[in-house]
């Protein structure tokens, strides 16, 4: 099992990334979420077989036809930390 949070930046708000993303995970049989994020970028977390979430990490880079992805990148808070209660 492994588990990735990624930050995708480049064209990938407003291109259906989400939606792509949503299916590729779901089509891998992976679990995990993906959201907008309010500085343009998208962020997901990806979480499954280890061989599933990299192969959808190397689909990342390209993402859905209208995508133009210039990197992803892990999150740049290193360390673990406990989040307050939504």
């Amino acid at each position: 099992m492994a588990a990735k949070r990624l930050i995708i930046a480049g064209r990938v708000q407003g291109v259906g990334y989400r939606q792509w993303l949503t299916a590729r995970a779901e089509a891998a049989g992976l679990s995990g979420w993906v959201r907008n994020r309010s500085d343009g970028t998208v962020e997901a977390l990806l979480a499954g077989e280890t061989a599933a979430v990299e192969e959808l990490v190397r689909q990342c880079r390209r993402g859905p036809r209208l995508a133009v992805v210039s990197s992803i990148e892990p999150p740049a808070e290193p360390g673990f930390r406990s989040l307050p209660t939504l």
